[in-house]
């Protein structure tokens, strides 16, 4: 395995303050491990799959059971100490204060999957929903857990709600048709196709503990350009060579020029942790090869610094045109993103960003390398909020303070997607991660979205601009997704509440590309008022949602995430969280 230094003279001037990229740590990679999918057929057409089961006419009280999906591990409980501050945090900006949005309102927007929908299907309810969508030519195609459906972009439904597992009816791995989870879809561009996804959690206990049975990563590539046809559909493995068999949890795809990129953050039995790194071979996947293999890096934390791999990586997910490496391999490789706090308990050296390459050539025989090629300090942020216990953090209006909402920022790992756009001589990423931005202790202080732009300019990276978004005015704005349109314009979408008059519900923000450095610049929008809260014991809140761009101009956005418009009763019922699909364009992208 080669390990390659690289020396980042960029140097970074934003806000006034002037940072150099850190040398970079040692690391040394696993050896890769390459790997054939263990089952592949062909599914029925979704549009074919069975209607809703019916049971919503059973008596609502039975939907008081709530089932939580993927119970997520903590590897440690951080008590809040004081907020440390955030150094990017947005003072100035167009609208920054003013209650009158600049930014466009939404083209559309259409009511997409509920709870109500597991309910009609599973008869019970779940949490998080975990809302994810795509965006292709004619079609949105929308997941959560448990269920996915097919829109035309009017929001008209053409195929669903259907469990996901129904995807996978009759395939030889008979864990991928369970209520497991964790989706994510995908629409690779390049391709013209569709890619959904679900993990297996068939290999769990009620308590937690491994029955013994291996765990799935479930990936199927629609056949053609229609989402609503047949799926080519493959099983992947976790288990390792030693017969240690890996949960991965909390999965995040993306699409690259010649694979499609997976990583997992992955727990053992007992005490065993690490972060896998994959790639599918896409070539074969594509046409339907039952030979598609695979290659996975398990970054192991045994081996590996805690903080370089944190509680996830995110996989590079083109937008617009394919990289052109133009004969530079440095610029044809795959990045693989994560953050990190120097305040939390992994050790981290300095807040920053840690960023990998994964290069794989799929020959008769294959060759792979990760590298750790670049950490850039970012701004101090403070990822520990004030919360009641772990996840009790966001207040929402007449809600007792156990049960608030998750505010997502404790986990070490930026949040999906790492948007990646190539223009020609440089190539970009777009994230984001959840802080505290503003303090004040349990019940005030406010969560805001970090976000970050990237450069790759041959080979070497740069942080670009940072900025932390959180007007203040009493809100909290978290669990974000953002992306990039061809002009470079950046939009921003998050999840809004507070304890006084602001229920769960949906915004967006934006820039344009030539805007003051850590700036969005162009107020907020709004895809969706929430006019109810969740008031369920668990207090999961997402885990992720999903900013996409339109294949057909480059230009338009489209934002999927969770609110609510109606209040539970406690010990009746839960009442489902809803889903809310919106697009929208920045000025000037046409």
């Amino acid at each position: 395995m080669r390990s390659r230094l690289l020396s980042i003279a960029a140097v970074l001037t934003l806000f006034g303050l002037t940072s150099t990229a850190w040398a970079k740590q040692p690391f040394k990679a696993p050896t890769p491990r390459f790997t054939s999918a263990v089952a592949f057929d062909v599914s029925k057409p979704v549009r074919g799959l069975a209607p809703l089961s019916g049971l919503a006419a059973q008596a609502e009280s039975q939907g008081y059971l709530l089932k939580e999906v993927r119970a997520e591990h903590e590897l440690a409980e951080v008590a809040d100490k004081g907020f440390t501050g955030d150094g990017a945090l947005q003072t100035g900006g167009a609208n920054l204060s003013s209650p009158a949005p600049a930014i466009a309102n939404p083209n559309v927007t259409f009511e997409g999957l509920s709870n109500q929908d597991n309910f009609n299907i599973y008869n019970f309810r779940v949490a998080p929903p975990d809302p994810v969508g795509a965006v292709g030519p004619n079609h949105y195609v929308e997941m959560v857990n448990l269920t996915f459906a097919v829109y035309d972009k009017a929001g008209t439904m053409l195929a669903g709600p259907s469990a996901i597992g129904d995807l996978w009816a009759g395939f030889a791995i008979n864990d991928c048709t369970g209520a497991s989870g964790d989706p994510v879809v995908l629409y690779d561009r390049q391709a013209d196709r569709w890619i959904l996804s679900q993990f297996t959690t068939s290999g769990l206990n009620a308590n937690g503990s491994y029955n013994g049975t291996p765990f799935y990563n479930c990936v199927a590539i629609s056949q053609t350009s229609d989402p609503t046809g047949a799926y080519y559909r493959y099983a992947f493995v976790t288990t390792e060579p030693n017969g240690t068999l890996f949960f991965p949890d909390y999965p995040k795809y993306g699409v690259w020029n010649d694979s499609y990129l997976l990583t997992s953050r992955d727990f053992g039995p007992t005490v065993e942790y690490g972060i896998s790194v994959y790639a599918l071979e896409k070539t074969k996947m594509l046409v339907g090869d039952p030979t598609a293999r695979s290659v996975k890096f398990f970054l192991d934390s045994d081996l590996i610094p805690l903080h370089l791999m944190g509680d996830g990586l995110l996989p590079a997910d083109i937008d617009g045109r394919v990289p052109d490496n133009n004969g530079n391999n440095a610029n044809h490789a795959a990045p693989i993103v994560g953050t990190m706090d120097s305040g939390y308990v992994y050790g981290a050296p300095f807040d920053g960003i840690n960023i990998f390459e994964l290069m794989v050539r799929w020959n008769k025989v294959p060759d792979a390398t990760l590298d750790l090629v670049a950490q850039l300090p970012v701004a101090d942020f403070d990822s520990v909020f004030p919360c009641v216990g772990s996840r009790s953090c966001i207040p929402e209006p007449g809600v007792a303070n156990n049960r608030w909402l998750d505010a997502l920022t404790v986990r070490q790992r930026p949040t999906y997607r790492l948007a990646f756009r190539d223009f020609g001589d440089y190539q970009t990423m777009v994230t984001n991660q959840s802080v505290e931005a503003r303090g004040g202790g349990l019940g005030v202080s406010k969560a805001g979205v970090r976000w970050y732009e990237i450069r790759r300019k041959n080979g070497v990276y740069s942080l670009f601009q940072q900025g932390t978004y959180a007007p203040d005015d009493g809100v909290n704005r978290w669990m974000g997704s953002i992306a990039m349109d061809k002009k470079g314009n950046v939009a921003l979408g998050y999840s809004v509440s507070n304890g006084t008059a602001v229920f769960p519900g949906m915004r967006y923000t934006g820039r344009l590309a030539g805007d003051p450095a850590g700036q969005m610049t162009l107020g907020e929008g709004t895809i969706i008022n929430g006019t109810g809260a969740q008031v369920t014991v668990n207090n999961r809140w997402g885990d992720y949602s999903s900013m996409n761009v339109d294949p057909t101009d480059d230009c338009t956005f489209w934002y999927v995430n969770e609110y609510y418009q109606t209040t539970g009763v406690i010990g009746i019922n839960t009442v489902p969280w809803q889903t809310r699909v919106g697009s929208f364009k920045l000025p000037g992208c046409n």
